[in-house]
């Protein structure tokens, strides 16, 4: 193995750490509600290009 080869994991490792934290002021989504959001406004989309 290269010197190269072994760093990926520890550079990698503050990122994780960085998005596994659960912070209490961050808004929370179900994501059924972004699903759902993603499909009203493809219809919507949809009827505004029909008129």
């Amino acid at each position: 193995m290269s010197s190269s080869d072994s760093g990926g994991l520890m550079s990698s490792a503050g990122l994780v750490r960085y998005f596994d934290a659960e912070d209490q002021n961050t808004i929370r989504l179900d994501p059924r509600s972004v699903v759902a959001f993603g499909i009203l406004f493809g219809v919507f989309v949809l009827t505004l290009n029909v008129l």
